[in-house]
């Protein structure tokens, strides 16, 4: 069949054949001279027709006009790819002749694109939006040009149709590459910066000049106020204000040849510059939305002048020059300064008193070696200065250019107390914990293991202290209360045990005790017994109040460790065992424990041979509609059949594969696993959108998940939509830049990601904000005492409105009833899986099941 173009048939108004026959039958009827009245009206008639025959016409001369109007191609195609119609330009642009184009699949001026290349451009029209793609076009000649493609759709009588117009972009290529070639070879430095005073980009010269070529710095620090020191000509500090690049925002015009001082501090260099900045508006703005920094180093020419010596002083540093065969040391005024002795240092012994007798030392033997072996030196040092006041330099030296016999050693001293105080801050912050002020994971475990190698003092016991219900006032309250909750727990452990004890905070809500035991076996006891009680208050949160009780746990060196590591997995035993039992309470670590443990060894033994030996399998629960029970995906879940333990359970497992690390390697079977499964459905026409696999927290910080998960979906052929992966909260905390850029990395392949068993577990909302995630999981923990219980009613309803003021999605898990299926619904929740629709199935299972 043929396909016609809107000039092939008729447009809104157009006139057509049966317009024609009308018109002829009227003038039939008219010849036969009819009555008065019946010829006024077959008159009236062929009047109307007539005009709306002209109507027609007129709307087709104006469609025409614009249409060729168009300066850019512009195609208007069927909803199955096939061109109607294309406009003047286009038939030039594409050098073919119209009948040579209309009626052909679109694919004629494109012949790369995929056979599915609509699905995208539809998905884009239904949702209202205008679809965008810069492709490659094909001549009549076979000659090739790119073009930015802009499409949308419309309806020609009922038909769905698409206008799409295609913008040459030839010419704007030539004049990026030109615009490249010249920012690459020109000697000056230039930077691109937008009004946050970000460098976007910088050419090579810009790199050079800098020093940040190698060094791995990156853009980011080139205005870092901690790494530079900026000075005017004159060598005054240089407010942000009056950087040439602000005062070229402000102004809003050139800011021509502006010389400014840039002293670095990491490499303890100094560069002159003299910048040009221009401006750049965006088409109808007032004010520059980016500034251009052009500039040169001018360093040569101002070596020797004296505001390079002024910079200097403002950097604190100070030259020196020992003579050797005077006995003299020359110190400029600010090294003078900087030491804090104004006239009593005349030769190097002067300067070796001031100095610590082990730095005394360091820089003795490092000017011997300097004078032997005409080499360079630099060193910290730490002294005192006259006025009783420490201090501490880099000191920098080497032989004097073109003196042959090392008779003078010259230098550079910088003042480097304010930093070395920082690190001494640094330092204890970092065994700090930052919320509640006492000792952090780091330092309990160091100063744990320090106990236990010193002889005799051995003897001592370690309380793992865990809050019961911290994590259900924290999702109910929010962050800042469970803060308050934090501190507050804090201060009633401490007042319990007083001096009698170590108190650091472990993590989450989590604390240890380290107390001794040599003069009094029971001291452990005795301390969880007070710290009971310290906890029988309820917790004043705003205006109401909340029980939050203690579970503990006892471990004694050294019968129950002799490591610090050892000690405190067992006390976090016992401390699962009370919590297990009573919670509220304490647990001393038995030998009942230590064979559960035995137990857990044994299985993790076997774990870690588990995937050699082909035991595990995956099994795929369905993810349904709640509303029409449709099922729209599916769950991997991991499932481990070992020869000597059975079936073993999946909370179980995954807890000590996590413990040992073997997570890794078995997440990554998972995941290769569930691709080719998913690959080996679509092969077999099943449409299963996507599969969610849970992935560990070892995941992001231990392996490189975003390369694996690129890899796979290459591997099998999947689009990134294909996948899902879940994580728990546990990711949330560990949030380093790394685990973020993870997550974008895998946003960008359009992999789906959503937050496991939200709630469960310490809910860090202030990483939840930030993370590039699509959803969260509503925990079974929730989902089981629904709709009869109200708590959880309250933490479903809460979860809910987080992820709606968020723009995430909701499933449920655990749907075990009709009356919790009702509640999700009512609570806006239209995903979830659960036993009420289905178990874990095995793959065939799964198939038969989408096949019901």
């Amino acid at each position: 069949m043929t396909a016609r173009g809107p000039r092939d048939r008729p447009a809104l108004g157009e006139p057509s054949a049966a317009t024609d026959v009308a018109l002829a039958a009227l003038d039939s009827a008219l010849a036969a001279t009819p009555p008065p009245a019946q010829a006024a009206l077959l008159k009236q008639a062929r009047q109307a027709l007539l005009d709306e025959r002209q109507r027609a016409q007129d709307h087709q001369s104006r469609y025409t006009a614009l249409f060729d109007a168009v300066p850019d191609p512009v195609s208007i195609l069927s909803a199955e790819g096939v061109v109607l119609d294309v406009n003047r330009a286009g038939i030039q642009a594409y050098d073919r002749p119209r009948d040579a184009i209309v009626g052909q699949p679109i694919e004629l001026l494109n012949p790369d694109l995929p056979s599915d290349h609509l699905e995208p451009v539809w998905e884009a029209l239904n949702r209202g939006d205008t679809y965008v793609i810069e492709v490659t076009n094909m001549r009549g000649d076979g000659s090739r040009f790119p073009v930015e493609v802009h499409s949308a759709g419309f309806s020609d009588r009922g038909e769905r149709c698409i206008v799409a117009v295609a913008r040459d972009l030839s010419g704007r290529w030539r004049a990026e590459s030109r615009y490249r070639l010249l920012m690459e070879s020109i000697d000056k430095g230039v930077i691109l910066f937008d009004r946050n005073l970000n460098a976007l980009s910088a050419n090579p010269a810009a790199h050079r000049i800098l020093g940040l070529a190698g060094d791995g710095t990156g853009l980011h620090s080139l205005l870092d106020p901690e790494a530079w020191i900026v000075v005017d000509e004159h060598g005054q500090p240089l407010p942000t204000a009056m950087w040439p690049t602000n005062r070229c925002f402000q102004a809003g015009r050139v800011i021509r040849s502006t010389v400014i001082g840039l002293y670095h501090r990491p490499r303890g260099r100094m560069l002159w510059l003299s910048c040009t900045n221009v401006p750049v508006f965006s088409s109808g703005c007032d004010e520059a939305g980016h500034v251009y920094a052009m500039f040169s180093d001018i360093t040569e020419l101002k070596r020797n002048s004296l505001l390079f010596s002024r910079a200097q002083s403002l950097a604190h540093i100070g030259g020196w020059e020992w003579d050797r065969g005077l006995q003299r040391l020359y110190l400029t005024d600010e090294a003078r300064h900087i030491v804090g002795q104004p006239n009593d240092v005349q030769d190097m012994p002067d300067l070796l008193d001031c100095l610590r007798s082990d730095d005394r030392a360091a820089l003795q033997q490092a000017l011997a070696d300097t004078i032997e072996h005409r080499s360079s030196f630099g060193l910290e040092l730490q002294g005192q200065r006259r006025d009783g006041h420490s201090f501490w330099i880099r000191m920098i030296g080497e032989v004097s250019t073109g003196d042959v016999d090392a008779a003078r050693i010259a230098g550079t001293l910088q003042d480097i107390t304010e930093r070395k105080q920082a690190e001494e801050t640094l330092r204890v912050q970092a065994r700090t914990d930052p919320l509640t002020g006492i000792m952090n994971r780091d330092a309990v475990l160091s100063d744990l293991e320090v106990r236990m190698a010193s002889p005799g003092h051995d003897r001592v016991a370690v309380l793992y202290i865990d809050l019961d219900r911290f994590k259900v006032v924290n999702d109910l309250l929010g962050h800042n209360a469970g803060d308050e909750l934090l501190i507050e727990a804090t201060q009633r452990i401490a007042r319990a045990i007083g001096t009698e004890g170590l108190l650091a905070r472990f993590g989450g809500d989590e604390f240890l005790v380290i107390c001794d035991l040599r003069d009094q076996p029971d001291q452990a006891e005795q301390l969880a017994e007070r710290i009971i009680t310290a906890f029988v208050p309820p917790f004043q949160l705003g205006s109401d109040e909340f029980p939050v009780t203690a579970s503990i746990g006892i471990a004694c060196a050294p019968q129950d460790g002799d490591r610090p590591q050892q000690l405190i997995q067992n006390a976090d035993t016992a401390m699962y065992e009370c919590k297990r039992r009573t919670r509220n309470g304490w647990q001393v670590f038995s030998q009942e424990l230590a064979e559960r443990q035995n137990d857990r060894l044994q299985i993790e033994s076997r774990l870690h041979k588990a995937l050699d030996g082909d035991e595990f399998r995956l099994v795929y629960q369905p993810q349904v509609n709640l509303r029409t029970g449709a099922t729209i995906g599916c769950e991997a879940l991991m499932r481990w059949q070992n020869s000597q333990l059975g079936e073993m359970r999946p909370d179980l497992f995954i807890r000590h594969a996590e413990h040992t690390g073997d997570i890794v390697r078995i997440g990554h079977w998972a995941l290769r696993e569930a691709c080719r499964q998913v690959r080996q459905w679509r092969d077999d026409g099943l449409g299963v959108l996507r599969v969610a696999v849970n992935v560990s927290y070892r995941q992001f910080t231990g392996d490189d998940l975003a390369r694996n998960v690129r890899s796979l979906l290459d591997e099998y052929e999947l689009p990134g939509t294909a996948l899902e992966l879940e994580f728990t909260e546990r990711v949330l905390i560990e949030d380093a830049p790394d685990t973020l850029r993870t997550f974008a990395r895998l946003r960008e392949m359009g992999v789906m990601l959503t937050i496991d068993d939200f709630g469960e577990g310490y809910s860090a909302l202030n990483y939840l904000r930030r993370l590039p995630i699509h959803g969260l999981k509503l925990s079974q923990l929730f989902v089981e005492g629904i709709p009869r219980n109200r708590s959880d009613v309250a933490v479903c309803e809460a979860v809910c409105a987080i992820a709606r003021s968020l723009g995430l999605g909701v499933v449920a898990e655990g749907v075990e009833n009709e009356a919790q299926r009702q509640c999700l619904l009512d609570l806006g929740v239209t995903v979830g899986q659960g036993f009420l629709f289905a178990h874990g199935l095995e793959p065939g299972e799964f198939e038969r099941h989408l096949a019901r």
